[in-house]
């Protein structure tokens, strides 16, 4: 069976030792968030995660939401807890104040996220669309559509959806075909139909309230021509409760290979009425409030699975007895040692460590900077935070979720053929964690955002924010006798991304196909320096902790272990991508389409 632990002695690192959150006091949303505050709020959701989320996720997975005659029902227990984390205000963490939300900083709310998706993926998915919805809806509704939803979505009484995707169109937005068609009353008629969406329909709320991208007659043709729509499953009563059912209906669900306690959902509209979010055809501008939200979401979906697969192949390793260690010793009568003195073992184990602790202060260093961007009161700050989130989100994206993935996978390996038993519950974090990389955009696209849209983005200067700090901290830790093999390695391979940045600048501006061809591996040689960076700056963190004197030594040197583990074992894969990516794109496109 598995289990789960919050890892809340790490998310306190990140936040109070490594970001030092407690220096903002200046930015409102951190005004009055004590490190006590904080600290007891992450205290409470490891808590709710553990104990009313994890024991319902093995039998989420079972039973699966089954649909029937329109009505789609979640798994036992989900209801009740949906209930628990409403009336402790979990679903409004973040959201404004104004509203009924909590107005805790994102970065707080992101560790809560991810300790729920550890626990429970499928119901953690409801909480997050819904949170994402609120995002939009507070920042491009009006007062009277923020009076409207955001009270009750806020409370967990309703939830939110976004609704993209269509039948003949995934990622490709501008082939949508969903219509809009004014009415008098200043209202939309909604037709058409989408596919793939989360939470669609649900009984864990009483009303669900849909953000819907659609095209109104005469706009432009492709996303320039794209409007974003309010669509509730029961129009507003007059008290302001669910009312009339509107002309919105699920047709189906998927069956899947994972998340199978999230409906994943077709949703039909038949003229249905909806409500103009924001400005006309300037839908996209709207939903990526959301879907920006979302994708750190979905990364942190990733990380929280790489989290609760580790946590469950150690305790394995540490028990399971197979073989004698490489090292030899002990009679032959005595009993076999634990898996884990094997080189191999250990090197699944440090790989999925490494990539975890590192995850997270990547999610929470972006969380973090969201925080800033929408917050701190001195405009160019607020600039540069935004630079730096736009520019590290897909990477957040697409790096946590590949490496959740080979996390998971890895974990599975730790238990031998046990892992691949359903019993053992640990083949469960795999299959879950394969969406990651496709959903709110598939990796692929989001490695092209990274080349073709973020970095060229006002003369890449959003690169200042991630490429000047990083060479700042290599010359300063240069000098420093603990630092200096840790910062050489990091300098080396920071040149390599600036190196190959060059080469897509210089080789995608006459050919885009070269750029395209080296997206992929140039967002996985972006985040491993990044993440080498937050490494060497949690290591030098760790190591000021131990000199001046503590009593988690054990903690503090298992960091500096796990940070040495990714510099040797991890960061040098920069070398084989700088290799791909120069190579070009030739070997790839050698073939003709039609001899595949």
């Amino acid at each position: 069976m598995t289990a789960y632990r919050a890892p809340l002695r790490d998310h306190r690192f990140v936040l109070h030792e490594l970001l030092r959150v407690e220096r903002y006091r200046n930015v409102p949303t951190f005004a009055d968030t004590a490190r006590e505050t904080i600290d007891a709020v992450l205290e409470e959701g490891g808590r709710m995660a553990e104990e009313v989320l994890f024991p319902l996720n093995r039998g989420g997975d079972e039973e699966g939401c089954r649909f029937e005659d329109g009505i789609v029902t979640t798994p036992r227990g989900f209801g009740d807890a949906w209930r628990i984390c409403r009336e402790a205000g979990w679903i409004g963490l973040d959201g404004n104040p104004e509203y009924g939300g909590a107005g805790l900083p994102q970065v707080v709310a992101t560790c809560v996220a991810e300790m729920m998706a550890s626990a429970n993926l499928s119901f953690e998915t409801y909480a997050g669309l819904t949170a994402g919805a609120t995002l939009a809806i507070d920042a491009h509704g009006d007062d009277a559509q923020r009076r409207t939803y955001l009270p009750r979505m806020l409370a967990g009484e309703w939830s939110g959806t976004m609704n993209l995707t269509e039948p003949h169109c995934g990622t490709d937005l501008g082939l949508l075909r969903t219509r809009a068609e004014p009415r008098e009353d200043g209202t939309y008629r909604i037709t058409g139909t989408k596919g793939f969406i989360s939470a669609g329909e649900h009984d864990l709320t009483e009303n669900i309230i849909h953000l819907v991208l659609a095209r109104i007659a005469g706009a432009p043709a492709g996303t320039r021509g794209i409007s974003l729509f309010i669509v509730p499953k029961f129009l507003i009563g007059p008290d302001g409760g669910p009312g009339e059912r509107n002309a919105v209906a699920c047709g189906s669900i998927e069956r899947k290979m994972g998340i199978k306690a999230s409906a994943t959902c077709t949703m039909n509209y038949d003229g249905a009425t909806g409500y103009l979010l924001g400005e006309e055809n300037r839908g996209l501008r709207a939903m990526f409030t959301m879907m920006n939200r979302a994708r750190l979401g979905v990364g942190v979906q990733g990380l929280a699975l790489g989290e609760v697969a580790y946590q469950n192949a150690a305790a394995y390793a540490r028990e399971r007895r197979q073989g004698r260690a490489p090292s030899g010793g002990g009679p032959p009568d005595a009993p076999p040692d634990p898996i884990i003195v094997h080189p191999d073992v250990r090197r699944m184990l440090m790989t999925m460590r490494a990539f975890t602790e590192g995850g997270r202060a990547l999610a929470l260093w972006t969380a973090f900077a969201l925080d800033v961007a929408h917050h701190d009161p001195d405009e160019r700050v607020r600039r540069d935070a935004e630079d730096l989130v736009a520019l590290v989100t897909p990477v957040v994206k697409a790096w946590l979720t590949d490496m959740g993935f080979e996390a998971t996978n890895l974990g599975l390996q730790v238990h031998g053929g046990v892992g691949y038993i359903r019993e053992t519950g640990v083949e469960q974090f795999a299959r879950d964690a394969r969406i990651t990389q496709i959903y709110e955009g598939t990796n692929g696209v989001q490695a092209l955002d990274l080349v073709g849209r973020k970095i060229p983005a006002h003369y890449g200067r959003a690169l200042r924010q991630v490429f000047h700090p990083i060479d700042r901290f290599v010359a300063e830790a240069a000098g420093d006798e603990d630092l200096k093999d840790m910062a050489g390695l990091l300098g080396k391979s920071f040149g390599r991304l600036q190196s190959a940045t060059a080469w897509i600048g210089e080789r995608g501006a006459r050919d885009p196909e070269q750029a395209a061809g080296a997206a992929r591996d140039y967002l996985r040689l972006f985040a491993l320096v990044v993440v080498g960076y937050l490494w060497a700056r949690m290591a030098r963190t760790a190591r000021e902790a131990l000199a001046r004197g503590t009593d988690e030594r054990a903690f503090y040197e298992a960091k500096l272990a796990t940070a040495d583990f990714f510099f040797a074992r991890m960061l040098p894969d920069t070398s084989s991508l700088l290799s791909r990516i120069v190579s070009g794109k030739d070997a790839m496109m050698a073939l003709a389409a039609e001899r595949f």
